[in-house]
């Protein structure tokens, strides 16, 4: 199942519209704090799907029956333009685990390209709720390789996408692989390049966060 955003007005659609702004953008820290604002927002809304108990809870005047969330879900994210994203999901999951993963496009002569992962470091991942978050959902490979290694590797309860933006052919591509993830993105754009950049998208979300890069 795909959840989007901006099917609905919320602060999102603001936060988002700043994103892609060409003079906003350039802000880094407005950047960054755009992109963990945003993950704030969708692991609000992911966390609408999970499990709750009922916990009675000791105030200083008696005594409150709550629900509390029953178990933390462990937060991977790919890098490096994931990590402010991750923040925003760590801020509201404040107890969870976290992994990371790096993966890199190779391009070929002929201007197709491979997607390879480099580096990976997550924690036991088997029997539980795993969201898997990069702000930009282009071609969707990266986001299918990472992901099914993952599945392969553990046996995972229950796994989330999460993505700012994302293109009607990427999804498709995660859903055609991916078929048992819920993914969860704030705005769609219709258009990919032949060099998968997403249109009309917002630009390198590395690079605006951080900087430039040279490889």
């Amino acid at each position: 199942m795909i959840h989007i955003l901006t099917k609905q007005n919320s602060i999102a659609n603001h936060f988002i519209s700043e994103l892609r702004h060409t003079e906003i953008q350039k802000d880094r820290l407005r950047f960054r704090k755009n992109l963990e604002r945003l993950g704030e927002i969708i692991a609000y809304e992911i966390s609408k799907t999970l499990t709750y108990a009922p916990e009675e809870i000791e105030t200083p005047l008696g005594i409150s029956e709550m629900h509390t969330l029953t178990e933390q879900p462990v937060l991977v994210t790919l890098i490096r333009a994931g990590l402010p994203f991750h923040q925003g999901f760590l801020n509201v999951f404040d107890q969870a685990d976290s992994g990371f993963i790096a993966a890199y496009r190779h391009t070929k002569k002929s201007g197709e390209f491979e997607i390879h992962r480099k580096y990976e470091n997550t924690p036991d991942l088997d029997g539980k709720i795993v969201i898997v978050s990069d702000p930009m959902l282009a071609s969707g490979k990266s986001l299918v390789l990472c992901c099914r290694e993952l599945l392969s590797a553990y046996n995972i309860k229950e796994l989330h996408i999460a993505a700012i933006i994302a293109s009607q052919e990427g999804l498709q591509h995660v859903r055609a692989f991916i078929p048992e993830a819920q993914i969860w993105v704030g705005d769609v754009d219709n258009e990919l390049t032949s060099k998968s950049y997403i249109v009309p998208g917002l630009g390198d979300a590395g690079d605006l966060a951080y900087g430039s890069k040279e490889h």
